[in-house]
């Protein structure tokens, strides 16, 4: 038996309610305070449940409540503000910082000829800049300066030595205007196989319609003068992408398809990629920038038609692996060098 084990054995027999009933007021009063649970870090409960009531102070009357809010407000309004700000009198505290002038060493010291040290005295910013590039000195003038002075026999930068702390200016590049393309008239003139269009240019058209695309696509795979087919950020997603894909496997005059920057999945990339091992004539496929990452197994399956695909040369597309982007490489060159070669011939 351990010892504390024996410290409790003598108050086994102990008579709890005969203590209690030798207690007086006072001890009883005592024990029932410290016998109270509280939690003082609790800021759920009231602060008479978070501490023990030791005060014995009676409460001097009901609570009002609307005399005591005009009570502090009236505290409040006649305590005097305590001014922060220290009124500014203009008077100047300490002396100016004086840089002190530092002596050159006599190894340091150049001496120039006298023609040479007059001419640099009354030469003005712009003739010291042109100097300085022609000495190599870029690092204190701008690209612009450097080679305006370099490639020009006169002095053209007016703007002197301080003059490399701003920025060049450049002239404003305007926006791409916006795409003029009547879909409803193109869309015409694919069905009716017009043989002065060549070309299906759709870029960055976001309001057209998906039922106006599908039937677009639908009307290419009869459609045999068209030689390029772009669909640029016009919101395209994996049903574009499975039409696009059925056109693919009968029309058999599309040499371009550019499909980037659009909502198309790993599984609408899949299915045009299988139809694109159908089609003996697409020379160019562009699927980049899309809204999430395909995968590997797609990026595995686009090497896998580079290689079995020889009519394409130029494919458009980031690679995030190694495997398939050198496979995809190697696939690119091939085709070019079995193209060229054709063109010998």
């Amino acid at each position: 038996m351990s010892s504390y084990q024996k410290e409790l054995e003598k108050y086994r027999d102990i008579d709890e309610d005969e203590i209690l009933r030798t207690l007086s007021p006072e001890e009883l009063e005592q024990l029932d305070c410290e016998l109270q649970e509280m939690d003082p870090e609790n800021m759920l409960l009231p602060a008479g449940l978070r501490q023990r009531d030791q005060t014995k102070k009676s409460p001097t009357g009901p609570l009002d409540r609307d005399a005591l809010l005009q009570y502090l407000e009236h505290q409040a309004l006649e305590v005097k503000e305590r001014d922060d700000l220290v009124p500014f009198t203009g008077e100047k505290k300490g002396k100016p910082y004086i840089q002190p002038k530092r002596e050159i060493p006599a190894q340091e010291q150049i001496t120039l000829e006298p023609e040479l040290e007059e001419a640099l005295a009354h030469a003005t910013d712009a003739e010291m800049c042109d100097i300085a590039a022609i000495l190599g000195m870029y690092t204190l003038m701008s690209n612009k300066q450097y080679y305006d002075a370099i490639c020009s026999g006169e002095i053209c930068n007016t703007e002197g030595i301080s003059s490399v702390v701003q920025p060049d200016k450049y002239k404003p590049v305007p926006d791409e205007p916006p795409n003029p393309t009547n879909i409803e008239e193109m869309l015409k003139r694919v069905r009716s196989n017009d043989k002065d269009l060549e070309e299906v240019n759709l870029n960055n058209i976001q309001d057209i319609p998906k039922p106006m695309l599908s039937e677009l696509c639908e009307a290419m795979k009869t459609n045999t003068y068209v030689r390029s087919f772009s669909l640029v950020a016009t919101k395209s997603g994996d049903p574009i992408a499975n039409a696009v894909a059925d056109m693919l496997r009968e029309n058999r005059s599309l040499q371009s398809l550019n499909i980037e920057s659009n909502f198309i999945s790993s599984t609408g990339l899949m299915a045009v990629l299988k139809a694109v091992r159908e089609n003996a004539t697409l020379t160019e496929l562009r699927v980049d920038n899309q809204r999430q990452w395909p995968g590997d197994a797609v990026e595995m399956e686009m090497a896998t038609v580079l290689e079995q695909c020889p009519s394409i040369v130029r494919f458009g597309y980031h690679f995030t692996q190694q495997g398939p982007r050198a496979r995809a490489a190697q696939a690119m060159t091939r085709n070019n060098e079995l193209r060229r070669q054709q063109k010998k011939r």
